[in-house]
């Protein structure tokens, strides 16, 4: 299991009602995105102000960039102005409170629940 973390610039002058309003119109992609497990949107706040990200739960690197693929990466960019950037990372253990679960993911992409320690 992994998560990509995209980030990009938001546009000058994108306030938080005109990026959810341009985040809207990517649901019906990711919705249907047979491998896409879970995705997160975020906006930068102080320090990080103007920036943009996505916080994508895959099933290996290759489905996040399959996904990610010119065209996606050319859409982000007519979009907003830049190319976003993907960092890729080893997601191997999850507390989920809102669930009441802890969730350890083998090396293999198998997951076992954990008891609560």
């Amino acid at each position: 299991m992994i998560v990509e973390l995209v980030t990009f610039r938001t546009p000058d002058g994108w306030d938080r009602a005109r990026v959810l309003e341009d985040a809207k119109h990517t649901i019906p992609k990711w919705r249907t995105s047979p491998e896409l497990l879970r995705k997160h949107f975020a906006l930068g706040i102080g320090d990080d102000e103007g920036t943009s990200a996505g916080i994508y739960i895959w099933p290996s690197v290759e489905a996040a960039k399959k996904a990610h693929d010119e065209t996606w990466r050319e859409g982000v960019k007519q979009r907003t102005g830049g190319y976003p950037n993907s960092r890729y990372f080893d997601l191997f253990l999850l507390i989920d409170n809102e669930t009441n679960r802890v969730v350890e993911w083998a090396a293999d992409g198998s997951a076992h629940d954990l008891d609560t320690i």
